[in-house]
């Protein structure tokens, strides 16, 4: 392995493989010693100073932050990363690194979680243009996520607690007991997970959208969820869940959406003729 310049497909696999190794300690809230994990891999990549392991971590945070999955608090992100590193990530990346919390509804003290404001909008993107096609020329997180159902039921058992509770506490428990699970009840097609009420009575939809990444993860949203929320205006809303695998927080859009997020299609109808 080569002391210096670009970093081999070897050692990116060694940081990434160490990293991982305190982000599932992180997350179990096990104690780990970040200065100790640097030492051991100063033995073992030989010609790598502390400076320059203390920055490769922080690369894989913002690797892992453009692929929507937590990453080390302690290690801010650093977005001048080799392409190849993504690639080290992505053979690193499962189920098993990151360990998803589930709940059944019910299971979780949804009083807990944090409903703030969404984010502001950015002054300048995370990524440079060339940096973000090479992110999603090798994975599309907002798909990953999408098609993660095991994410997305958790996060909508989650919300849906949460909605049962606030009408719990303005002393609505006639309301609460009438929320309904509307996309396990009655399937996907209705363009909105849960119905639910305003402590004033009124119909409250909500499409919940979860992730494991940070607040500005992108998300998928279907023709039908849209069209749903624009003649739903003002019933409509759409709750993301973010953070999930650590401390999940959340915020609220109403609709338009296109006031809120930059809506790009991201697929293709193929016919013939």
């Amino acid at each position: 392995m080569s002391g210096g310049g670009d970093w081999s497909d070897a050692e990116n696999d060694l940081i990434v493989g160490d990293y991982f190794d305190m982000l599932a300690d992180d997350l179990a809230g096990r104690p780990y010693n970040k200065a100790a994990h640097n030492r051991a891999l100063q033995a073992r990549l030989p010609g790598r100073s502390h400076k320059s392991i203390e920055f490769k971590h922080r690369n894989v945070s913002a690797v892992m932050q453009v692929l929507n999955q937590p990453w080390i608090t302690g290690y801010l992100p650093a977005y001048r990363f080799q392409a190849r590193l993504i690639d080290a990530v992505l053979r690193h990346l499962n189920p098993a690194t990151v360990p998803m919390r589930t709940v059944a509804a019910g299971t979780r003290d949804a009083a807990a979680l944090y409903l703030g404001p969404p984010p502001l909008a950015l002054n300048r993107p995370v990524l440079d243009a060339a940096r973000k096609e090479e992110v999603d020329r090798r994975f599309d997180p907002a798909e990953a996520d999408a098609r993660n159902r095991e994410l997305g039921r958790a996060g909508e058992a989650l919300v849906l607690d949460f909605e049962r509770q606030v009408l719990r506490r303005s002393g609505r428990a006639d309301l609460a007991d009438r929320v309904r699970w509307t996309s396990q009840e009655d399937g996907d097609g209705a363009g909105y997970d849960l119905s639910s009420f305003t402590p004033e009575g009124r119909p409250r939809l909500v499409e919940v959208k979860t992730t494991n990444g940070w607040e500005r993860s992108a998300f998928n949203i279907s023709r039908n969820e849209l069209a749903v929320a624009n003649d739903n205006r003002e019933t409509w809303r759409l709750v993301r869940v973010w953070n999930f695998a650590r401390e999940p927080r959340a915020f609220e859009l109403a609709p338009p959406l296109d006031a809120h997020v930059r809506l790009t299609p991201t697929s293709f109808l193929a016919t013939f003729g």
